[in-house]
């Protein structure tokens, strides 16, 4: 990992949570490269323990934040509460889950109860 191009973008938060590097150095990946956000920031969130992303996408102005995990880790509403209160609030956030095949999915989660859309 340490001999990939976007290792040094990662490099300061990675080594600080070992358990959520592989999700984080994922999902790092996916929206730089395949996904070509952005203003693409490393965050770090000591309160969940795992490092998060700050950018855009293509296209948009709008300023988005992801967090990654990992298939088999258990999320509380606990944790996504600390995890909206250390990124400063924002109406959502999407959760990026990481599959043992590389796979990712993303989840877009807002806090309290929020109609859908019709």
């Amino acid at each position: 990992m340490e001999k990939h191009p976007s290792y040094p973008a990662l490099a300061e938060v990675l080594p600080k949570y070992p358990q959520a590097a592989g999700a984080l150095f994922q999902t790092y990946n996916d929206l730089k490269l395949a996904q070509q956000w952005s203003d693409l920031e490393v965050l770090d969130l000591p309160s969940c323990s795992r490092g998060a992303l700050r950018g855009k996408r293509p296209q948009m102005d709008d300023t988005l934040y992801v967090i990654p995990c990992s298939l088999p880790e258990a999320i509380s509403t606990g944790w996504l509460y600390e995890a909206f209160k250390e990124l400063g609030s924002p109406p959502h956030v999407y959760l990026a889950i990481n599959a043992e095949d590389s796979s990712i999915v993303y989840y877009k989660i807002s806090p309290g109860i929020v109609k859908p859309p019709v």
